[in-house]
């Protein structure tokens, strides 16, 4: 059964909300805390993340976004010391519950990473690896193809698909990243500042993707860039030093930020 918002989500989520969100909910964080061995890097966060919507986290460096990210699919659990507490449930099931597979997590909640981290194989190859050591008995050179054009670089590279992914700009490399998450099909595609490292142009193409892919994907993606974020993004969540000040629709959070320290970080007085 689909969790609806707002009617089965607990006060400590809609508290930081203006309006009730209408979207079902995909993700439902609650009460989350993390700590590296006794340092607490994320403290008792609560929101959701609306289905087919874009959500940014925002925030200094060093106030817990990535870290709150990567346990959205349990990649933190490759880091020694790290331990979670709190509820982060993906449609009604508990993703750190006994018994659930954290590999097939990582399938269904994709990752794209900061700087674009391409296979040192050839173009197709980056994207049929992941599939065909998954078992995808379907035909790899359609899923190869329908991946590249959702990521909006089957034109660039479709006469060059054996030639190695290192030989790529860098916007085109991120753009084979994110192909080669989708090649997975993921029900949800988490970024973590994924154009950090790239010009504007390659941002540009990066950003109109995300907004082409949320008809298909959820999206959630940290930024340090806050004009990235009211660009892209339907809903934000702004944290500091761990904690989360404020979630609400993005438009809200940079006109009318209900927090003063909200405000003061989207309108650049401090981070």
């Amino acid at each position: 059964m689909s969790l609806l918002i707002p009617h089965d989500i607990p006060q400590a989520i809609t508290k930081h909300i203006s309006k009730p969100m209408t979207e079902e909910a995909v993700l439902n964080l609650n009460h989350v805390s993390i700590k590296y061995s006794d340092k607490t890097a994320v403290n008792d966060v609560s929101f959701v993340i609306a289905k087919h919507k874009v959500t940014s986290i925002i925030g200094p460096s060093g106030c817990g976004k990535s870290t709150l990210l990567r346990s959205l699919n349990r990649m933190n659990d490759f880091i020694p010391g790290v331990s979670i507490d709190g509820e982060i449930t993906f449609n009604n099931q508990d993703l750190y519950s006994k018994g659930v597979d954290a590999v097939e997590v990582r399938r269904r909640i994709g990752m794209v990473f900061q700087k674009p981290n391409p296979f040192p194989k050839s173009i197709y190859k980056n994207i049929a690896w992941g599939p065909s050591i998954n078992g995808f008995d379907g035909s790899m050179e359609e899923l190869v193809e329908r991946s590249l054009k959702q990521a909006a670089l089957w034109n660039e590279v479709k006469d060059r698909l054996h030639e190695s992914a290192l030989s790529l700009s860098g916007g085109q490399q991120q753009r084979l990243c994110i192909a080669r998450a989708l090649a997975m099909e993921p029900d949800i595609l988490l970024m973590d500042e994924p154009c950090s490292a790239l010009d504007p142009i390659s941002t540009a193409h990066i950003e109109d993707l995300i907004f082409e892919l949320k008809s298909r994907y959820t999206i959630v993606i940290v930024t340090h860039n806050m004009h990235q974020a009211a660009r892209i993004s339907d809903y934000t969540a702004f944290m500091e030093m761990g904690e989360l000040i404020e979630f609400d629709v993005t438009n809200e959070i940079f006109t009318r930020p209900k927090q003063k320290r909200t405000e003061e970080y989207v309108t650049g007085r401090f981070g």
